[in-house]
């Protein structure tokens, strides 16, 4: 097919493409307005979408670009495997199993400022949020994007609200389709680790057809990848802040044993022995601190997941229509599905006779022949007959977008694009128990004394025996399935020109502007039976924790203007000088409106250097998540300061022989409707060495410092708990039961004070020829100068902690991150090699600081293209089968799992067919 062509100078090309949605214009030509073209060129690409000209290494922002062969390089699957391992990215979600919180998802995490702070662009137009396991997400889910129709991705490591609008505040993945492909290419993928799990099979179709100027394209793929299991791998198998007090026959504590065991029943209580009669008095003996259960036994070290994408684009030149000049019209639209689950030990409730259970003095459920009811009365069961829980997730992201670009006289450059996108997720919880269903089924079925309308539960009824291996009837009565669904709607409607408005000695001033329109909407409804009022017993309706059900949505009306202005060229020590300018006004229905600039200079006192610098406003407005979520029950680990009697202010009234029984206590969470917007300041600075003596090598070093005011996030259940203990202050967020055990911690988004990080990045390219086949080398290096959370406690005092270096529950800040590629090519031969590095961290476990050592994570392969189109490739990721280091404040999974992944040696082998 044609394509339109620019008509104007280098300048013009960089801001005409701010905003274009048209296919690639390739060019070259001089910094200046034509004269000396030989004294230096270059190759110049108008990308979709993207308001920041790609122009090599000669950006203002520092921008780095990953295309097809180096996203293939490592025989990645997802976008999400190959932007995690960028020096400048912190802990992202993952695949990584049952212990975390990503369900499926996968995530971006630039400059460790957090996922809803990274926007996430296709062509150059925002992308729909994701929808998570409780409650949709703030954030775009990279497995909702289709890998195989990514061409490249550039990723601007700066402040862009101006440029691109709200959440750009730490930067902008941009990331490019296919254009103008015609032919066809197949390619089937399998691989697994040297551990002989995480199966996996990839197969995927590209198409591509033109019909005169224009150009079709259908891109297809499939994949399955299987899980790791935690006893698979030495690092997991048992959580090193050890096994759970209870046993798969349970333990009981109740005074009215004594009388029939005659002797004083044990803190504990009794247990069952394995494989016994529990109807026999003889079964059972003394339970004690030595009876313990691996709740994580066949949980998920990583997780399975299908994905199903589909993505078709169509792009005719329409021509002349009136006075319009060139016109094209696009056409894009996505289906993709992800299936997903986590696994976890079987339920693990405590029945407890404060709660309402009661066990009546009645042969068919009680073998000890007294009653055992009131708060004296515990029994903490794993119920393994009722089977492993697993929570499976279902997501399907439908995405429609369509625009048309030309000029106008004049040379007037215009576009205008709309897209509709949906992200629906269902979410199933299988083998949890009805509660109400278990207590009375403890009651023999008997509903004296129960003024609640029960007549459902009654139909059915199977007595239930604690004491005793249930019987199938006993758990296909009390198994329960929850059914929940949430989904993430997107409306976007934007419209731009740009042109050269005058002249300048140096060259053209550009201009663009644009309108945009934006609507975000989510509703979430959890399973209504969770979300009952229990009726037999007092705690709840089942072991699902019951979160309430909610909706919201906003809109957006915005402008923006830009402008390119060069100052000087062809001068001694100014080769050329460039100022951009750039400011937006966003109307929000939330909460008001907001003008944010930004600034940027592009100095080249030499041919061979280019000295940058930019500064930005940033904006962020709280999420539909910060601001509606409903409120839930959920889990958190934690480590309790007033365990062991501790002498702490805010431990005041724990009783002295309070222990903490379990690491994970129940919080409750939600969204917070005052919350204010953030705001931010980018400033970075930077210098590109292209140097002519060496062709196809560039050196970059580039400074940055982020401050983030009105910070919005959780304070953490373990901040509360520290806080409290400490200092005693807001201490009423923590509820506990008159042993001293957590019952309940209050947590939520709020406004902290600020945020601050900075640091340094260096990229060095290098490609050449040599007898020997093309190199092409490239090395990425971050440091991390400082990452300063601030807040004020409710006494007026101000903290600051710097997390540089440091290391926590499922996030890092190694000071040192690295990233080594290398690419031969010769004839039909080809070969990669990666080396990832990961620096040292401290963690503070008990209060005492230990070293989690440095990772360097080894990848090759090589491959051979044959002359009938048919290409083969094989590969090892993790080349020494490097596992993750050992983290103690990662509870129960014993890493980092946001950090790192416990894979362990991959193997892989891809033949790809084109024709």
């Amino acid at each position: 097919m044609t394509t339109g062509h620019y008509k104007k100078s280098l300048l013009a090309l960089a801001v005409m493409s701010a905003c274009s949605i048209g296919t690639q214009v390739y060019a070259d030509t001089d910094t200046n307005d034509g004269e000396n073209a030989s004294n230096r060129s270059m190759e110049v690409i108008a990308v979709t979408g993207t308001r920041i000209m790609r122009r090599g290494e000669t950006e203002a922002s520092p921008i780095q670009t990953i295309d097809r062969s180096e996203l293939d390089l490592k025989g990645a699957l997802s976008l999400g495997e190959v932007l995690q391992e960028m020096p400048s990215v912190g802990a992202s979600l993952n695949d990584n199993g049952s212990a975390g919180i990503s369900h499926g998802t996968s995530s971006i995490n630039l400059r460790n400022l957090g996922d809803n702070r990274s926007l996430v662009l296709v062509n150059g137009n925002r992308w729909v949020n994701g929808a998570g396991t409780r409650g949709f997400r703030d954030f775009v889910d990279l497995n909702t994007i289709p890998f195989a129709m990514i061409d490249r991705v550039e990723v601007l490591q700066d402040g862009a609200t101006a440029i691109y609008g709200a959440d750009a505040i730490a930067g902008v993945v941009n990331i490019h389709t296919f254009k103008d492909f015609t032919g066809v290419h197949t390619r089937a993928y399998y691989g697994q680790t040297s551990e002989s799990d995480r199966e996996t099979v990839n197969l995927d179709l590209r198409l591509g057809h033109d019909l005169g100027n224009h150009n079709l394209m259908f891109v297809a793929s499939y994949s399955d990848q299987k899980p790791i299991l935690t006893q698979d791998r030495e690092l997991t198998a048992i959580p090193l802040n050890g096994l759970s007090l209870g046993t798969g026959e349970g333990l009981f504590r109740s005074n009215a044993l004594s009388s029939v065991f005659g002797f004083d029943i044990p803190a504990q209580g009794i247990t069952r022995e394995p494989g016994t009669d529990g109807n026999q008095l003889a079964s059972w003996r003394p339970a004690s601190t030595n009876d313990r259960f691996n709740r994580y036994h066949d949980n998920y070290v990583v997780g399975p997941s299908k994905r199903l994408s589909l993505y078709g684009q169509g792009v005719f030149e329409l021509g002349q229509l009136g006075f319009l000049q060139d016109t094209s019209f696009r056409v894009e639209a996505v289906y993709n599905k992800r299936e997903s689950d986590q696994q976890f030990s079987a339920v693990i409730p405590t029945v407890n006779g404060s709660r309402g259970f009661v066990v009546p003095n009645n042969p068919l459920v009680n073998p000890f022949g007294v009653e055992l009811s009131g708060s004296d009365f515990v029994a903490t069961n794993f119920f393994v007959n009722n089977g492993l829980r697993v929570n499976a997730q279902k997501v399907e992201t439908t995405r429609l977008g369509f625009g048309f670009e030309g000029y106008t006289a004049g040379d007037w450059h215009w576009d205008l694009f709309a897209s509709f996108a949906r992200n629906k997720g269902e979410f199933t919880s299988n083998n949890q128990l009805h509660l109400d269903k278990l207590a009375l089924g403890m009651r023999a079925c008997d509903s004296t004394g129960i003024t609640a309308d029960i007549s459902d539960l009654i139909a059915g009824c199977v007595p239930v025996n604690l004491f005793n291996t249930l019987t199938p009837d006993m758990v296909n009565y009390i198994n329960f399935t929850g059914y929940d669904s949430n989904e993430a709607k997107q409306q976007h409607v934007r419209f731009n020109v740009t042109n050269s408005i005058f002249d300048l000695p140096a060259g053209d001033v550009m201009m663009a502007a644009g309108m945009e329109y934006r609507k975000e909407t989510g509703t979430d409804v959890p399973d209504s039976i969770i979300n009952s009022d229990a009726r037999v017993n007092t705690f709840r309706t089942t072991s699902s924790a019951p979160r309430t059900g909610t909706e919201g949505s906003y809109d957006l009306y915005e402008a923006y203007a830009e402008l390119s202005i060069p100052l000087l060229a062809n001068h001694q020590l100014a080769r050329y000088l460039e100022v951009n300018l750039a400011s937006r006004f966003s109307d929000y229905s939330t909460f008001g409106s907001t003008v944010n600039s930004k600034a940027g200079i592009l100095y080249r006192p030499v041919d061979d250097l280019m000295i940058r610098a930019t500064w930005a406003e940033g904006f962020r407005a709280p999420s539909l998540l910060e601001l509606y979520e409903g409120e839930r029950e959920s889990f958190a680990p934690v480590n309790d300061p007033c365990s062991g009697g501790a002498s702490l202010p805010g431990c005041s009234g724990v009783p002295a022989d309070y222990s903490q029984n379990e690491a994970a206590v129940p919080i409750r969470v939600g969204g917070n409707i005052l919350l204010e917007p953030e705001t931010s300041e980018n400033i970075s600075m930077g210098v590109v060495y292209t140097p002519s003596q060496l062709d196809g090598f560039s050196l970059t070093l580039d400074w940055y410092n982020i401050q983030i005011d009105n910070t919005i996030s959780s304070f953490g259940s373990q901040n509360l708990l520290d806080l409290c203990a400490t200092t005693n202050r807001n201490c009423g967020v923590i509820q506990r039961s008159a042993s001293g055990q957590i019952t309940n911690i209050i947590d939520g988004p709020v406004n902290l004070n600020k945020t601050e990080v900075s640091g340094m990045d260096a990229v060095v390219r290098y490609a050449f020829n040599t007898d020997h086949g093309r190199w092409n080398l490239s090395a990425n290096l971050s440091r991390l100068g400082k990452f300063v959370e601030s807040s004020t406690l409710p006494d007026g005092t101000f903290v600051e902690v710097d997390k540089k270096g440091t290391a926590a529950s499922r996030e890092a800040f190694p000071e040192w991150r690295g990233f080594l590629s290398a690419q031969w090519n010769q004839d039909a031969w080809n070969a990669g090699y990666t080396l990832r590095y990961i620096g040292d961290t401290t963690e503070t476990f008990a209060g005492e600081p230990l070293s989690i050592g440095s990772m360097v994570y080894h990848s090759v392969s090589a491959g051979y293209n044959f002359d009938n189109g048919i290409g083969i490739k094989l590969g090892v990721n993790n080349l020494l089968d490097k596992q993750p280091p050992t983290s103690r404040t990662n509870l129960n999974i014993n890493f980092d799992q946001q950090t790192y992944n416990a894979i362990g040696r991959f193997m892989y082998v891809q033949v790809s067919y084109d024709f």
